[in-house]
């Protein structure tokens, strides 16, 4: 289990430094509430952007966006809907997007699925 966590982590901060050199502003990462995580909330131009982000070590287990299934996706949304409500953000434009990191042998690959919802 440490070892996913940890991956997972490096994921993100993968995954911020991508975001970070296609010119996001990251607002908040690991955001938290009882409906469940955002792990990433960025904006870009005038779009508040809401990011899941998926790691994988190995391809055997499938592509990292295969494991947002549908419960996954509702406590995204559910999420999602609690900080824009929590933030007063109801007049944003607003998107939901994944980016999967795929790390093997100290390189990495990121691939950035915009508007999943």
């Amino acid at each position: 289990m440490y070892k996913r966590h940890e991956t997972g982590k490096i994921g993100e901060d993968l995954a911020v430094k991508y975001l970070e050199q296609k010119g996001y502003k990251i607002l908040e990462r690991n955001f938290e509430c009882k409906q469940g995580e955002i792990d990433i909330i960025a904006i870009q131009e005038q779009e508040i952007v809401f990011i899941e982000v998926k790691t994988r070590t190995n391809p055997k287990y499938g592509a990292p966006a295969d494991a947002v299934n549908k419960i996954k996706q509702k406590h995204l949304i559910k999420s999602v809907q609690y900080y824009i409500y929590n933030r007063h953000l109801e007049e944003e434009y607003i998107r939901i997007d994944i980016i999967e990191i795929y790390i093997q042998k100290n390189k990495y690959k990121v691939n950035h699925i915009k508007q999943i919802i």
